[in-house]
């Protein structure tokens, strides 16, 4: 008896972790979303995919940044497509393994209402440029290091990065993507929320 308990036992312990890691999953959550998943209505009676968060809260989009080149881009513009707000930083390794998924995603469904939308959380508006050249980013690429009132205060506070907000047409924010977020999941929810 006493050698069963000591040999296995970080077997148990490992089970017991991958079961109250499941249970941390917040219900009606899902690991992976499907094109014909589906719907719930919200109180407003609008049809939101059952992958986007229940509350539904809205998204902040009332800021105008400076993009990479020194010209002002307000989010408030965006309203009305589907908007992968991202931020990062040229230092960190996820952001740079997501950002070629994000650069394909937004080429392939920029013409059917799509934007990516990188706020780099700490970076010069040169070191901005060089990097996203090298990485081929063709989206909008704005300066947010001095700027708490989005990064702290409308979207924060971030632990890490990256972190990204999917945002529905009606500007609600369906989605929360703590760390790296992959182009498959995210191409599976835009077609839905694009309705491809």
């Amino acid at each position: 008896m006493t050698t069963f308990m000591t040999g296995p036992r970080w077997l148990v312990a490992a089970g017991l972790a991958l079961l109250l890691g499941f249970a941390a999953i917040p219900a009606g959550v899902r690991l992976f979303a499907r094109r014909d998943a589906p719907q719930a209505a919200t109180t407003s009676g609008a049809v939101v995919p059952s992958f986007c968060d229940g509350k539904q809260k809205p998204a902040n989009l009332g800021f105008t940044v400076k993009d990479m080149h020194g010209r002002d881009v307000k989010l408030s513009d965006f309203k009305g497509k589907v908007v992968l707000l991202n931020f990062w930083a040229t230092w960190c390794g996820p952001c740079k393994v997501e950002i070629p998924g994000f650069v394909e995603l937004y080429n392939a469904y920029k013409d059917k209402g799509f934007v990516v939308v990188g706020i780099s959380t700490d970076d010069s508006p040169e070191q901005l440029r060089t990097f996203a050249q090298q990485m081929k980013m063709t989206y909008p690429v704005l300066v947010g290091s001095d700027r708490g009132d989005i990064t702290d205060d409308a979207y924060g506070p971030m632990w890490g990065i990256p972190v990204s907000f999917l945002i529905a047409k009606d500007g609600t924010i369906c989605h929360r993507y703590m760390g790296l977020a992959t182009k498959e999941q995210l191409e599976r929810e835009l077609n839905v929320l694009l309705g491809t």
